[in-house]
């Protein structure tokens, strides 16, 4: 999708993070950044508050954003706006005019304890677009790792993730995990035996899903070099694994093992938490 990049900022030291990681993206996409702050006006009266104190407070914290982001990328186009309302629906509506939404990983309502802030995971299960969740950590060189199931949520991701390796110029990891608990078997290959298949045959069948899965993003990015790797075992595991030595990890709101009614998928929410580098979770159809 055409659109600006959108950073929600909040005056946390990770929120400056977060802008720089959207300048970037910005400057990458050749898109404006636009920079938004959501602004709810104190409850109580003055004197006990002062209304006008607090937008003051907001117009600043909004401007000094856009400013750092001035300075880490000179050529971008940055406009800044304070958005009245709660930062979840400010930002999801805001989501339907982006390319993608970055917010940091904690900010000034995260609580005591948590490893992700209630933000970036509620807005990851609700906005119209993509969602980077960005840490601190960043690796220029690393790769991007993709999460694969072969769903068609999973598409959308898929292009995501290799269009933001090739803006970045690096390669991609693509990981496929399985058990022989959450895929189906294959068929035997003795119609006699119904129950029984040749050994190693899972595996084969897991692998040719992955390379069958990225066939066609590799034929529309052929300048992104892709390492294949299907793992026997948790999808969460192997997927925050392959997140230490890259500097995005991508997945699919809700993959082929997600529940009907969840917004957000278990591997996703995982990521969110313990991932050690930007996660972006991509819903389908985007």
């Amino acid at each position: 999708m055409t659109g600006p990049v959108l950073v929600g900022v909040d005056g946390s030291e990770q929120s400056i993070v977060a802008v720089e990681s959207a300048a970037r993206e910005a400057r990458l996409r050749g898109v404006p950044l636009r920079v938004v702050h959501a602004f709810r006006p104190p409850a109580l009266q003055p004197p006990l508050a002062d209304p006008q104190a607090a937008r003051n407070t907001a117009e600043r914290v909004t401007q000094d954003a856009a400013q750092c982001a001035r300075v880490v990328e000179p050529g971008i186009e940055v406009f800044a706006s304070v958005v009245s309302g709660d930062v979840l629906p400010v930002l999801e509506g805001e989501s339907r005019h982006a390319a993608v939404v970055v917010v940091g990983n904690r900010g000034h309502n995260a609580f005591s304890g948590l490893l992700a802030g209630s933000t970036g995971v509620e807005l990851a299960a609700h906005a119209l677009g993509p969602v980077m969740v960005v840490r601190d950590r960043w690796l220029p060189q690393g790769r991007v790792a993709l999460g694969v199931d072969g769903s068609p949520a999973g598409e959308a991701a898929a292009d995501f993730a290799f269009a933001e390796a090739s803006l970045r110029r690096v390669g991609l990891l693509a990981v496929h995990a399985w058990t022989p608990w959450n895929v189906e078997p294959p068929h035997p290959s003795d119609p006699s035996e119904p129950y029984a298949a040749a050994p190693g045959a899972l595996a084969a069948q897991e692998e040719r899903l992955l390379a069958e899965s990225l066939t066609g993003h590799c034929q529309r990015y052929p300048d992104v070099a892709v390492e294949r790797r299907p793992v026997r075992g948790e999808t969460r595991e192997a997927l925050i694994e392959a997140s230490r030595d890259a500097q995005m990890v991508v997945v699919g709101s809700r993959g082929r093992g997600g529940f009907k009614g969840l917004m957000l998928g278990s591997v996703s929410q995982a990521l969110l938490h313990h991932a050690h580098c930007t996660v972006a979770v991509v819903p389908a159809g985007r």
